[in-house]
């Protein structure tokens, strides 16, 4: 079994398992929407995680009628909110720590309120 992260499958594979056209998959690679591993060869390879990635891409555009302009956007801010709530565990974590040990340290008690975002996305 693969990893969800290790690429492995073809252009071709990918084409016929999304029912769309390779050049599809090669416009989204220009667009930047979608980076996939490269052989020695420089045939391209697609992780499970791309291959996520380019459903959410055609459900956006096929389902929701956003044009690829709109789908980067889209993207780059999913990527933030991944990033926003990665480092939101780290601090539920450290936090937790601090909290069994009794204490919080006073270097680390500074709050401080950063601009939030919100997406609504509809369908599904």
């Amino acid at each position: 079994m693969h990893g969800y992260d290790e690429p492995v499958y073809l252009i071709s594979v990918v084409a016929k398992a999304l029912d769309i056209h390779p050049q599809t998959l090669r416009q989204y690679e220009r667009e930047g929407l979608v980076t996939p591993s490269r052989t020695s060869g420089k045939m391209r390879l697609y992780s499970q995680r791309d291959i996520d990635r380019i459903n959410m891409i055609l459900r956006l555009t096929r389902d929701l009628g956003v044009n690829l302009a709109g789908v980067d956007i889209i993207l780059q801010f999913k990527d933030q909110i991944d990033n926003f709530e990665a480092e939101i565990e780290e601090l539920k974590l450290k936090l937790s720590k601090y909290h069994n040990q009794g204490t919080i340290p006073p270097e680390k008690t500074l709050v401080t309120k950063k601009n939030i975002y919100e997406i609504i996305l509809f369908g599904e």
